[in-house]
């Protein structure tokens, strides 16, 4: 289970940056906490959703299923595998005043300090 774990973590910081990065209306979302990173791998609405706030986290939510579906096909692993271990990453990589969810489902501001993840990620 570890080996498949540091692999995994290996293909998905190798995975190439989403359309999501370049996209004006996803940079202000979370520049301002209304989406946040989760440990599942995919984005979650801070607080109160708007239905342009819920429909841009769809979005980025599908384009990112789809490029786990295509990773885990090509990898040998499951779409929830590859998913957690992207999230895990994403968390990591989340800048101090960013939006992400602790194992325990609360919203969590990041700090200069490491982020609160699931022990299962390495």
């Amino acid at each position: 289970m570890k080996r498949t774990m540091i692999a995994l973590t290996l293909l998905a910081t190798a995975v190439p940056a989403m359309a999501q990065d370049r996209d004006p209306a996803y940079a202000a979302a979370r520049a301002a906490g209304q989406v946040g990173e989760q440990p599942d791998g995919y984005l979650g609405v801070v607080g109160t959703a708007t239905r342009d706030l819920t429909a841009l986290v769809n979005k980025i939510n599908i384009q990112r299923k789809a490029l786990y579906t295509q990773k885990s096909a090509a990898n040998g692993v499951t779409i929830e595998q590859m998913a957690f271990t992207t999230g895990c990453n994403l968390i990591a990589k989340t800048a101090a005043g960013e939006k992400y969810r602790d194992p325990a489902g609360n919203w969590l501001t990041r700090t200069s300090a490491a982020p609160t993840r699931d022990p299962r990620c390495v």
